[in-house]
């Protein structure tokens, strides 16, 4: 009997899923296996929403960004009948596994369904953010990454002819992985990442010290969940209900530049990148990385790895548990912060 596989990409959309989806097709036909694809996200097992995937189907998509199976936040456990229907079509379609490319939420539910319902499910791991655990990096963040240091590489030359002080926002639910890496790859004077509360007076001391070096502009960069110290804490509650509400961040940026152009007298400017980093091609690291996810997830699907996830660990790929996946977000590293932290000023 043939095996049947189903693959679906659920969440946020991110550079790389198309190289996912090559990969576990082309490897698949390689054994004669089926593949089928469930569009977008759960949606698709709910709504009998599935087709077939070939060699064909996914020819020229490796350098594409989104996904070509499209997405949603949908969740099986969000309405009473979504799991008889799941169940229903799983039936329809004969299918023997299913591999889930998501980032923490999707996978909390695969693991939920594979916990609850036994279905037989693997996990690949993506996010922009970086914040999966268990695994050194997610296939999304090195082409955020790129953006943002190309974005900051363009800001210096209007910065230092303005004399201003650009901040820029970028992503980062909880994590400061993006800000860090970013701003370490792009030059910038300042890093702010949620894992380290800042002090509005110190960086105004920094920006005013590099004025006074005969530097009069400052590249600032701020994950969208950067908070300021209690102590000096000058958000009103107020407003950080409003840049920091639940499921869509953003805002920090206007709000500092606000604050350090009436300390410093400087201008300051704000850029935020927002969606832009999740569009476009994937890096060549992150086509790579996607694939290896690939084919390892049809080789945990082959040898019945049900409720564990591909990761990257060192440089191989390996197969761990969801539970050990999903235990906690994985916040910066602090050798990383402490590398940023000897640029700023």
């Amino acid at each position: 009997m043939s095996v049947r596989i189903g693959i679906l990409t659920a969440g946020g959309d991110c550079p790389g899923l198309n190289a996912v989806i090559r990969a576990v097709v082309r490897r698949a036909t390689n054994e004669a296996a089926e593949v089928l694809g469930v569009r977008n996200g759960w949606r698709g097992l709910v709504e009998d929403d599935i087709e077939p995937l070939t060699r064909a189907s996914v020819t020229g998509i490796l350098p594409r960004g989104g996904t070509i199976l499209g997405t949603s936040r949908i969740n099986p456990f969000d309405e009473p009948d979504y799991l008889i229907r799941i169940s229903r079509n799983w039936a329809k379609y004969k299918l023997n596994a299913l591999i889930v490319v998501g980032g923490d939420g999707s996978l909390r539910t695969a693991r939920d369904l594979w916990r609850s319902e036994h279905m037989p499910v693997v996990g690949v791991p993506k996010t922009i953010d970086n914040d999966v655990g268990g695994t050194d990096f997610t296939f999304g963040f090195d082409t955020a990454v790129n953006i943002v240091s190309e974005a900051v590489d363009r800001l210096h030359s209007t910065a230092e002819s303005h004399h201003r002080v650009m901040v820029v926002e970028v992503m980062g639910r909880h994590t400061g992985w993006i800000a860090a890496y970013g701003g370490i790859a792009g030059g910038a004077d300042i890093v702010l990442v949620p894992e380290h509360p800042f002090r509005l007076s110190r960086i105004c001391d920094f920006i005013l010290h590099r004025a006074a070096q005969g530097r009069p502009f400052s590249i600032i960069v701020v994950s969208e969940y950067a908070h300021p110290r209690a102590d000096e804490n000058f958000i009103t509650e107020e407003v950080a209900a409003e840049i920091y509400r639940k499921g869509q961040f953003g805002g920090i940026g206007n709000v500092l530049a606000r604050e350090i152009e009436a300390r410093t007298g400087m201008q300051a400017r704000v850029t935020k990148l927002g969606y832009v980093q999740r569009g476009g091609s994937p890096s060549a690291f992150d086509r790579v990385l996607a694939t290896r996810f690939g084919v390892k997830a049809y080789e945990m699907v082959r040898a019945n790895e049900w409720g564990h996830m591909a990761a990257l660990q060192g440089n191989r790929i390996v197969s761990i548990s969801f539970d050990e996946a999903l235990k906690e977000v994985k916040r910066l590293d602090e050798e990383i912060y402490n590398v940023a932290e000897i640029f700023f000023g």
